[in-house]
């Protein structure tokens, strides 16, 4: 297997650390409102590389992390126009707040069929954590106390920016540096910082305050796999090579005896709507769940695939509407088989640094039986119903049937009304009664 490796700028052979012990972490979903499409970029893309791990090196042997950020600027602003002017404590409308948005991410994730991964860390519950590993830091000479924040002195790391691959004097030219009196350089960034009293906060050394976010994933790695050492694979979104995916390095590196974070560094690529950059100001700011709504899970997770996961993609409805036709098509194929395998060119394309589209133009190529296997293997549940969506039926038709249902309930023909039931549920559809007459929804 070879992939791609952000540090190094080549794709590298991959070799795990342990073949029993393979670790793999990846930046999680910041929990305070719907997620947006790109934001399922990453879970799919290492869902497929978790279920490639899993089937070469056994799933046992396998462990996948993905954080929850439940600390954070936007939750909190949340969260106190959740509370209102009662009196319950910030830190309990912020768990219930995040509680269910996460909640929501989940099911849509799932919706996508992505797995769950080993474990899911929590920021909140790792704040000691954190404190100890800057407590470390300091004592290191690579942190220190000012003003009521901590800080990590970049100087101190003579290699800052390796992952970037950009000199300091770049980053500071191309960085919303935080400028503040109390910062020994431009580029020294924030591991604690002080809360007032409409911030949640804990106790620390150096006061009332919270983690800034970098250290977060730092302590949750170290928690998560037990120790400082090296972990086997570090994913994420292009967007967090710098500075998110640079700092955890700094601080890592710096707290562990310089042992390297992540063997391999893997980033997916930006996400476009329709050609543009997706903003809520033009208007094509799309979550995962107001797609699923329209669209199976399934062809969303097709439609992402289709692209290598480094490359920018862009999302369009024309790329669903073909993505929707070849599962269609497949699916009609492989649906009675109950034996499957998976062809070596499929496995081949995924080992060279996941090239997904080379494995969906292998299963063009695939014997039904080897289809099966090849689209179970990138994480499709092939069965009957899954590709219906209120998106792709006839709202026509189904309303006819409706009306006929009703006809024959009125009449007393009980056996047709049931018969135009069970054909509409067969294609996924399922009705609903209620004193007010009947809707209808797709079943997933």
């Amino acid at each position: 297997m070879r992939l791609y490796n952000t540090l190094s700028r080549q794709k590298d052979e991959f070799t795990p650390q342990d073949p029993k012990n393979i670790r793999m972490y990846v930046c999680g979903p910041t929990v305070y409102d719907f997620a947006h499409i790109g934001n399922a970029r990453p879970a799919i893309v290492f869902d497929v590389l978790y279920r490639l791990l899993r089937h070469t090196y056994g799933k046992a042997n396998v462990t996948y992390v993905r954080n929850i950020t439940d600390i954070d600027d936007k939750i909190n602003a949340r969260a106190l126009e959740r509370r209102g002017d009662s009196n319950t404590p910030l830190l309990e409308v912020v768990r219930a707040l995040t509680e269910e948005t996460y909640s929501i991410y989940n099911e849509d994730i799932a919706a996508l069929g992505c797995l769950k991964p080993t474990l899911t860390p929590r920021a909140t519950e790792h704040v000691e954590a954190m404190i100890l590993m800057i407590i470390a830091l300091i004592k290191a000479g690579h942190a220190y106390e000012a003003e009521g924040h901590v800080l990590f002195d970049v100087a101190s790391k003579p290699d800052y920016g390796k992952l970037a691959s950009r000199t300091l004097d770049d980053m500071i030219a191309g960085a919303r540096v935080d400028v503040a009196p109390y910062k020994k350089g431009a580029m020294d960034f924030v591991l604690w910082k002080p809360s007032d009293d409409n911030t949640p906060g804990w106790m620390s050394p150096w006061g009332r305050g919270r983690p800034g976010w970098h250290i977060e994933c730092s302590a949750m790695i170290a928690a998560s796999f037990k120790g400082g050492d090296t972990i086997d694979i570090h994913g994420g979104g292009i967007d967090l090579v710098f500075p998110h995916h640079e700092n955890e390095i700094a601080q890592s590196e710096c707290a562990h005896g310089n042992h390297p974070l992540a063997k391999v560094w893997m980033h997916n690529g930006f996400l476009n709507v329709e050609g543009e950059k997706m903003s809520k100001s033009l208007g094509n700011f799309v979550t995962i769940h107001a797609l699923l709504a329209d669209w199976p899970g399934d062809v969303l997770r097709f439609n992402m695939l289709r692209s290598h996961y480094r490359q920018p993609i862009d999302w369009t409805v024309a790329g669903m509407k073909e993505s929707w036709n070849t599962l269609t098509r497949w699916y009609d194929m492989v649906e009675p088989l109950a034996d499957s395998k998976i062809s070596e060119t499929v496995l081949a394309a995924l080992a060279d640094d996941l090239n997904t589209p080379q494995a969906i133009a292998e299963l063009h190529k695939s014997s039904p039986e080897e289809l099966a296997g090849g689209l179970a293997l990138l994480g499709f549940d092939v069965k009957p119903g899954a590709l219906v969506s209120k998106q792709a039926v006839d709202r026509v038709e189904i309303a006819r049937a409706i009306e006929a249902r009703i006809a024959a309930r009125k009449a007393k023909n009980f056996a047709e009304a049931d018969r135009i039931r069970d054909e509409l549920a067969a294609q996924g559809i399922v009705l609903m009664d209620s004193p007010t007459g009947t809707t209808w929804e797709v079943k997933r």
